[in-house]
C-alpha cells in the first residue's frame, strides 16, 4: 500500500510540473534576442489578461526599438 501510494504522488508532481515551470528574465531575454536578432535593451514582468508576461525592449538590427512579449509559465511568445 506504502509502494502504491508513493507511485501515485510521483505520478501527480510529474503530471504538474508544466505548471511550475517559469521561464527566468534571463530566458526570456534570449528567446526575444533569438527571435529577433536585435539587443535587449530593457526587461520587466507584467500582467497582461490576467496572465504573467515578460515585456521585453529591444533594438533591432534596423534600428527599430520594438517590444516582444514572452509567457513567463510556457516560454510561448505572444
Amino acid at each position: 500500500m506504502k509502494l502504491l501510494t508513493t507511485l501515485i504522488t510521483a505520478l501527480m508532481l510529474a503530471l504538474s510540473l508544466p505548471a511550475w515551470a517559469d521561464v527566468s528574465r534571463d530566458d526570456a531575454a534570449a528567446m526575444a534576442q533569438q527571435a529577433t536578432g536585435g539587443r535587449v535593451l530593457a526587461v520587466e514582468q507584467v500582467q497582461r489578461e490576467g496572465q504573467t508576461v515578460w515585456r521585453v525592449k529591444l533594438l533591432t538590427p534596423k534600428g527599430e526599438v520594438i517590444v516582444v512579449l514572452i509567457d513567463a509559465a510556457s516560454g510561448r511568445r505572444l
